[in-house]
């Protein structure tokens, strides 16, 4: 007959165990180390089935192998994490193969207890209790709890040894998936890096010929007349559109800008718009563009990253010089605004957009041509660039067109520095 003082020791140590539940699924929710994990786990499975050690074995799908993945601190020193076990002729395989909770009162009795663990090891196995560790129906691996301190294995036991394997199941599958979710990255980080420095070599090493074709044909040009002539000209167009698409090449990194990668200083706005279209003269010139400017009074500085606002604004005057036809008009704006912002706008008379495209059009490798039967070359970058180059800068970036053939305006809106005196 159970006395008082049993019933409430009895009750006491189940509050105690639950609470120990409650507290271990906290701790296998906090943290993705698998490591970690493990090593809690041990010491609580240990303690909460009042047995001297615990071992968790996990399946390897790619080796066929049950092996050690954890053990109690008390058994950490005896070498059998990373050992392997047999499915068949032991009992952590029989609980892996038959996804059954094995319970095992006397080892030296059952034939499926697999000696060669204790004998290397220098650990007696006499009792055990196993649980298949499940994740939507998978069997991961298998918690073990060995040798009971006071014999039998009970009922309880089960019960709380089976809610820790399902809550460590969870925790461990999450963490192996954050694991192999740190890996691909780091893999996609390395495969960026060999992207870039692929383009850059390649890009550098394009460099150096082209300009001396470049060199030549403009010679060759100027020197020609008639048919002559007509060839270096195109020539020379071509030798152009080619370091147009070396250069967008070169600043695919920026499609990804953010703005603490910036370097910003105050930048004179008519100095940034006179050395944009220095970039762009040669082009320009090619195609015997009239090219206007309307640029507000000297004075109004801007507060951004020369090299990174320069590199935007000079897209926006490929993308106008690229898609307006020979002996076209491009208009360059610019002002200050009273809400502390410099608007720089582009206009073209060129193939325009219809306004369904107005956002399309800064999407990555978008252009309005189909890519079969378009005349106008690039890779449908440029645009992207400018935009994720603006907004870096806190600013924005727009396009408008009435329609396809009749031109279009795109306009960027960058802040003006604290030192501009905006109209």
């Amino acid at each position: 007959m159970e006395t008082t003082d049993e019933r409430i020791r009895y009750l006491e140590r189940k509050v105690n165990i639950l609470n120990r539940l409650a507290e271990i699924s906290a701790v296998l929710n906090s943290t993705f180390e698998l490591n970690a994990l493990l090593s809690y786990l041990m010491d609580a499975a240990a303690a909460i089935a009042d047995a001297e050690a615990a071992s968790v074995l996990l399946w390897d799908g790619n080796k066929r192998e049950l092996r050690f993945a954890a053990t109690t601190t008390r058994q950490s020193d005896l070498g059998l994490v990373g050992q392997s076990v047999p499915l068949e002729g032991s009992l952590a395989g029989t609980i892996l193969t038959n996804n059954e909770i094995v319970q095992v009162d006397d080892t030296a009795n059952d034939p499926r207890h697999y000696q060669k663990v204790d004998e290397g090891s220098q650990f007696s196995t006499r009792s055990l209790l196993g649980i298949p560790m499940t994740i939507k129906d998978r069997v991961i691996g298998v918690l073990e709890v060995l040798n009971k301190r006071q014999p039998p294995w009970t009922a309880e036991d089960r019960d709380y040894v089976s809610v820790l394997a399902a809550q460590a199941a969870v925790a461990i599958d999450s963490a192996q998936l954050v694991e192999d979710l740190k890996k691909a990255n780091q893999e996609l980080s390395e495969l960026d890096k060999l992207k870039n420095d692929f383009i850059a070599i390649a890009s550098h090493e394009l460099r150096t010929p082209l300009a001396v074709i470049l060199g030549y044909a403009s010679f060759l040009q100027d020197e020609s007349e008639g048919k002559a002539g007509e060839h270096a000209a195109k020539v020379l167009a071509s030798g152009l559109q080619l370091r147009r698409i070396i250069e967008d090449l070169t600043n695919l990194r920026y499609l990804q800008q953010h703005a603490s990668e910036l370097t910003r200083e105050p930048v004179s706005l008519n100095e940034l718009i006179e050395d944009a279209l220095s970039d762009v003269s040669g082009m320009v010139e090619a195609k015997s563009h009239q090219l206007k400017l309307e640029l507000p009074p000297s004075g109004e500085l801007v507060d951004v990253d020369r090299i990174r606002a320069m590199m935007a604004l000079t897209n926006l005057l490929n993308n106008a010089v690229r898609f307006t036809p020979e002996r076209g008009q491009i208009v360059v704006r610019a002002e200050a605004r009273n809400r502390g912002e410099a608007w720089i706008s582009v206009t073209d008379n060129g193939i325009g957009f219809d306004q369904d495209q107005a956002t399309r059009i800064f999407d990555k490798f978008y252009q309005v041509e189909d890519h079969m039967t378009r005349k106008h070359g690039g890779l449908g970058i440029g645009l992207s660039i400018a935009k994720a180059l603006v907004e870096a800068h806190g600013g924005r970036i727009w396009g408008e067109s009435p329609g396809l053939n009749q031109g279009a305006t795109f306009t960027m809106v960058l802040p003006l520095a604290q030192t501009a005196n905006p109209a």
